[in-house]
Parts: C-alpha cells; sequence; structure tokens
C-alpha cells in the first residue's frame, strides 16, 4: 500500500516523512511522478528508510511530489515539511 501527497517546496526545503515501520520515501518532480504512475522507469530523491523520520531535501523549487511505500498491509505515517525561511 502507498500514498501520495504533493507540495509547493523551494530548494533547500526538507520533505519529513514518519512511519510505523520502515518504509520508502521517494520524493520526485511532476514529470517522474507521471513515469512512477506508468511504471516507466523514474528519478527520485529518498529510497527506502529502515530508520525513521525520513527526511529528505529537495534541490530545486517547483512541485513536488511523496510517495511512502511501506509494502502490503496498513500503515500509520505522516508527512511534514521544513521551509525555508523567507
Amino acid at each position: 500500500m502507498s500514498v501520495h501527497a504533493k507540495e509547493y517546496l523551494n530548494a533547500g526545503d526538507v520533505v519529513i516523512v514518519n512511519c510505523d515501520h520502515q518504509c520508502n520515501v521517494l520524493v520526485m518532480d511532476d514529470s517522474n511522478f507521471n513515469s512512477y504512475r506508468n511504471g516507466s522507469q523514474c528519478r527520485y530523491f529518498g529510497g527506502f528508510f529502515r530508520r525513521l523520520p525520513a527526511r529528505v531535501p529537495v534541490p530545486h523549487s517547483g512541485n513536488w511530489n511523496v510517495v511512502v511505500d511501506a509494502g502490503q498491509g496498513q500503515f500509520r505515517y505522516s508527512i511534514q515539511y521544513m521551509k525555508r525561511a523567507a
């Protein structure tokens, strides 16, 4: 089971994901998210995290998609964003 969230973030902002067990955290732009949804090869930031919370900085400003995949079954999670001060 996986969940998806989308947020506009600026370069240097950090995606923070907490989950009740190890999971994949994939942070990607819209183009790569569309490839991911279609089962095509995509580029993402993040990966598999055994220790949580996961912290994934974004390299440039834009819309960012966050996918949390904890395998099968239900899981508890939270997605937060640490945004740089303006």
